[in-house]
């Protein structure tokens, strides 16, 4: 099979998997709450995270840390996966999945005025206005097509949601400047966050055991999104003859996942969602096509 086909495979389950996520949040929130749901997919995607180091062979480069990359990774655990899954899982608790799901998406924007200052890249008249066709798919969404009333199905879920992708740009940043292999960085980010997370419930509840509905969302979570998914990503742009054959492709997950959280988790998709994803995925693709 040719390198490019590979790269398809891969990517094409990536994005699978990703999709799966809003319905597999939204169902596991109705048998525990977000903390707890948090602290046992985080739990799983170190384990599932450790494996792949110990079968990749990379657990040696766990011995070889400066205090710098501590620090680092104690920065970038706290920004993901514990701010960003703590912040968004809350918007899913609020929100209906096809809202929190998509307002989401808005994060490749947001990394675009976080670039200004921490790149020190140049924001053109034109990613401007992609920007501002994105916010407006946001307000779309929000308001759910009633634009003219700006009366916000749920000011706070949205709040949360649009946040989330500010933590998820921040970490992207970070990750971009980090220089060090990704999966021991990323199980070492996923370390700290752990450890946060834990601490978090232990000061504001007790730790309890999930019931096996909550339980099997949480490995699903721990192992699919936050966990493997990446992996496979980023073997298929390692295949890809180029990386634009596959990052394209990216803009199939949330249409997908607007088909599985219609027929798995039961809500009924409203036109203004599909409308408002329009728009803000217009705007991403747009400030792509600019970058090019």
């Amino acid at each position: 099979m040719k390198k490019q086909h590979q790269a398809y495979i891969f990517a094409l389950l990536a994005i699978f998997c990703w999709s799966t996520i809003g319905s597999a949040f939204k169902i596991s929130l109705r048998y525990t709450d977000f903390l707890h749901l948090l602290f046992f997919s985080s739990l799983t995607a170190v384990v599932v995270l450790l494996v792949i180091l110990l079968i990749q062979k990379k657990v040696n480069l766990l011995f070889r840390l400066t205090l710098k990359d501590l620090f680092s990774s104690a920065l970038m655990g706290l920004l993901n996966p514990f701010l960003y899954y703590l912040v968004l899982l809350r918007a899913y608790e609020l929100l209906q999945a096809q809202e929190a799901g998509t307002l989401n998406y808005i994060w490749p924007l947001v990394l675009v005025f976080l670039s200004i200052p921490f790149l020190h890249q140049k924001i053109s008249a034109w990613s401007i206005l992609a920007v501002l066709i994105s916010f407006f798919g946001i307000i779309v969404i929000s308001t759910h097509g009633h634009i003219f009333i700006m009366k916000f199905s749920h000011p706070l879920g949205v709040l949360l949601a649009v946040g989330s992708a500010l933590f998820w740009a921040s970490y992207w940043i970070l990750n971009i400047r980090d220089q060090r292999e990704v999966v021991s960085k990323l199980f070492l980010n996923f370390c700290f966050g752990f450890i946060y997370i834990f601490l978090t419930l232990l000061f504001t509840d007790k730790i309890e055991l999930l019931s096996w509905q909550g339980s099997i969302g949480a490995i699903y979570l721990g192992i699919f999104e936050m966990g493997i998914t990446f992996i496979l990503w980023l073997k298929a742009l390692k295949l890809s003859s180029t990386t634009a054959k596959v990052s394209n492709l990216i803009y199939l997950s949330p249409f997908i996942s607007l088909i599985l959280i219609h027929f798995i988790v039961g809500e009924t998709i409203l036109f203004s969602t599909f409308i408002g994803l329009v728009f803000i995925v217009s705007g991403i693709i747009l400030q792509q096509y600019l970058k090019s």
